[in-house]
């Protein structure tokens, strides 16, 4: 299945796309792709009731905003420098443990949103990345449980103000929470329709010009051991989102001059099985 949600930010409705690619409203289903949904069997649930039900779904309008495809997880836990090379790009070592930071669930956001440039932002940067979905409470799982856990996977743009991140002290969370600084989607693809997420294209393009274009063959740390690793010190709860981390190509790494986001900049990033997003960036119209 692919889960979408729609409408205006903040009163999304859920959705499906199905195998011809039309949105349809699921709002009689009652539920919300939310914590809830996941952690009482929903995708079971919506499965059987789709059987039933799909035919006579209205379809979602052409002009409808597209969501984030999960509601507002408890957590966005990231994982840093987990390509080799982006590493390399980044002049910065192969770790030997996963890097963890956390992304505020309040930087949430649509996969067609507008990126917001904060306020003082210098470098305000892009990373495609592979996001994974939790599917029920998960804590102290092994690796070869691991995909028990998982409900699906969405593509994510990290997106991160590297001045914030680095030269603002403390941790990399201040660089990565802005408002809109995670749009997620457009879909969650279910776990049984991507047989092996470890050798999915990934690739972003800026303006129009390829910077990403890589492969999750290149992670250094595989998704089972990233929830092994995270579930022996937190518990993820349902609808939780894990972002693997980014391949080279990004704004901070770009030789010999970085370039960040300005103004009226494109964004257009894309995994494969998982849908294309687009964001223009603009002036964060509060700052």
């Amino acid at each position: 299945m692919k889960l979408i949600r729609f409408g205006e930010a903040g009163k999304e409705k859920p959705g499906i796309q199905d195998a011809t690619g039309r949105n349809l409203d699921c709002s009689n289903f009652g539920e919300d792709w939310n914590e809830e949904f996941f952690g009482s069997e929903g995708l079971k649930r919506l499965e059987d009731w789709l059987k039933v039900n799909q035919a006579n779904l209205p379809e979602v309008p052409k002009n409808a905003r597209i969501g984030s495809p999960v509601a507002r997880p408890s957590k966005i836990i990231c994982i840093g420098l987990n390509y080799r090379k982006h590493a390399e790009e980044a002049g910065m070592a192969v770790p030997e443990v996963p890097i963890i930071f956390m992304k505020a669930s309040s930087s949430l956001c649509g996969p067609y949103d507008p990126i917001y440039i904060p306020r003082n932002s210098k470098q305000t940067d892009w990373e495609v990345e592979l996001a994974v979905v939790i599917g029920k409470r998960a804590k102290y799982v092994t690796k070869e449980n691991a995909y028990e856990y998982i409900a699906g996977y969405c593509l994510h743009n990290d997106v991160s103000e590297r001045d914030f991140q680095l030269r603002h002290g403390g941790q990399w969370v201040k660089g990565k929470s802005a408002d809109h600084f995670a749009p997620l989607g457009p879909t969650l693809v279910t776990k049984d329709e991507i047989p092996d997420p470890h050798n999915l294209r990934l690739w972003l393009r800026l303006n129009g010009k390829m910077l990403q274009d890589s492969s999750t063959s290149d992670l250094i740390f595989d998704i089972p051991t990233l929830i092994e690793h995270l579930s022996q010190y937190m518990t993820l709860l349902p609808g939780d989102v894990i972002s693997t981390g980014t391949p080279a190509g990004v704004g901070m790494g770009l030789k010999p001059n970085p370039r960040y986001l300005e103004h009226g900049d494109t964004v257009e990033l894309g995994i494969e099985g998982l849908g294309i997003s687009r964001q223009i960036a603009i002036n964060d119209p509060e700052a």
